[in-house]
């Protein structure tokens, strides 16, 4: 499935204005060194074929790095049990990946602003390869945290810049349909996640799961550093004190929801909240001062952005707060095994697979705030609807409320994504992009903290008022959303 996704959309038709034949034009052959192949940012995207090309490239960067999310989570006991750790220990190779992703995505969309889009992507690609051979070999969890720490730089160099590289790789009047290719991605990943891990360990050990990365991130690197486009580098001192800011920062974020998570003392939470806010504090001052921030504070000053960042945080909470409760509340409230729970849940990422590029296509040719507001409102009646399924509800009730948020969700997410993307200037793309990663992982982490404050206080009806918490939190997303209608996006420069 994850290599047969992108193939949807490069059916498409998609008219290229180059004309690499016709009289006076030079030719548009790829070359590296002509300063109009792959190399230079136009407004009409890359020539026919090698836009595809290029697209593939972003797709199954995107597939390994979700992939892999997803297939840690299922093969976390036999992991453990081949390893000989417990079952608290073994957290650290999904916690690893991700502390990692999240305090590198935006100094690395920084860096990507600086000496372009396709340096970043391609180094992460490598490193995401090794690093994947060095899970593989790894003998102990010492080793394998380690490895994953080093893969999870790497998948923080593909997310970082993936939505600017599609920027530069599709024509301004269809970029829509190219942001949606991301979002089904993720989808598909997400949703064929747990089967490929199942499907491997039940033909070979566990170390394959990583192993499988190595052959698909060579193909991608080869295709990549003949296909992906390049932009033109703004030369900048890198600001590395704000770097490290921003690893402290997200880091004892991570570190304080986890700990929320798992019951940890209360004061040790508390005083990394505490400096999390204080040193965030001094960080977002520092960026006030800087013409290229590395948090895009500038980027905020334009509304349109502001506000798409804003319902994006708002969903992907809303999205986490459902994704964390519903388990609880099929297995533990409604008695079903762990094998219908999550065939029931799959709807959810299915449809995005169909809504996404659809949303895409139409978000070129309609108002953003009004897809994402309809999106959005699609997913709080879905939510309301879970949370008031009754005591004994058939597969097929709680099968079509997982669909309806999923289309909801999939409407929503190509829209403002694109809005978001397009608002920004063109040299700001890697800001813009580095910020779209980050709303997604706020609102993830705010959504996991408010579900485990809802389950140490109501564990009985935690899951129920956990979805009724996620519908609000969708309602004022699509709120947000729709005024976005009654702003005017200026031309980026």
């Amino acid at each position: 499935m994850p290599g047969r996704a992108p193939g949807i959309l490069f059916c498409m038709p998609a008219t290229s204005s180059r004309q690499p034949d016709s009289p006076g034009n030079v030719s548009r052959e790829p070359g590296p060194d002509r300063p109009d192949g792959p190399g230079a940012e136009h407004d009409d995207g890359l020539p026919l074929p090698q836009r595809y090309h290029a697209i593939l490239v972003v797709a199954l960067g995107i597939t390994l790095a979700v992939l892999d999310t997803a297939i840690a989570n299922v093969a976390l006991p036999t992991i453990a049990e081949h390893l000989h750790a417990s079952a608290a220990s073994s957290i650290w190779i999904v916690n690893a990946y991700q502390l990692a992703v999240t305090i590198s995505l935006l100094p690395l969309a920084s860096l990507g602003d600086r000496i372009g889009y396709r340096r970043v992507y391609l180094a992460g690609m490598v490193l995401f390869t090794v690093s994947s051979a060095g899970c593989a070999f790894a003998t102990s969890l010492p080793e394998l945290a380690f490895a994953r720490v080093i893969q999870g730089f790497g998948a923080a160099g593909i997310m970082s810049v993936n939505t600017a590289l599609v920027r530069n790789i599709y024509p301004s009047s269809q970029l829509g349909r190219g942001v949606s290719i991301n979002a089904m991605v993720v989808a598909v990943s997400s949703a064929v996640g747990p089967t490929v891990a199942a499907g491997v360990l039940s033909v070979a050990s566990w170390p394959w799961l990583f192993a499988i990365n190595v052959p698909i991130g060579i193909v991608a690197i080869a295709i990549g550093m003949r296909a992906l486009p390049r932009n033109v580098a703004h030369p900048a001192p890198y600001d590395y004190l704000s770097a490290v800011m921003n690893a402290i920062v997200f880091g004892l974020l991570i570190f304080a929801v986890d700990g929320l998570g798992h019951g940890e003392q209360r004061g040790w939470i508390v005083l990394e909240l505490a400096a999390a806010v204080a040193i965030g504090y001094v960080f977002v001052r520092r960026q006030l001062t800087l013409t290229a921030p590395l948090l895009p504070v500038d980027l905020l000053k334009i509304p349109i952005f502001a506000l798409s960042i804003g319902t994006s945080v708002c969903s992907f909470c809303a999205q986490m707060l459902a994704y964390v409760s519903l388990p609880f509340l099929l297995q533990v409230s409604l008695g079903l095994s762990q094998v219908q729970t999550g065939l029931l849940m799959t709807p959810w990422p299915l449809v995005i697979v169909f809504a996404a590029p659809l949303s895409g296509v139409l978000s070129d040719r309609m108002s953003a705030g009004l897809l994402g507001g309809i999106g959005l409102a699609a997913l709080t009646v879905g939510l309301l609807l879970l949370a008031t399924l009754g005591a004994h509800p058939d597969p097929l009730q709680i099968a079509w409320r997982m669909a309806l948020c999923g289309v909801g969700f999939g409407i929503f997410q190509s829209p403002n994504n694109r809005t978001m993307l397009s608002s920004a200037p063109r040299h700001r793309s890697g800001g813009a992009s580095g910020m779209l990663g980050t709303a997604r992982l706020t609102g993830q982490t705010l959504g996991a903290a408010i579900v485990a404050l809802i389950f140490g206080v109501a564990p009985q009806h935690g899951p129920i008022i956990a979805l009724y918490v996620a519908a609000c939190f969708s309602a004022v997303a699509s709120g947000v959303s729709m005024m976005r209608t009654l702003q005017r996006v200026a031309p980026p420069t």
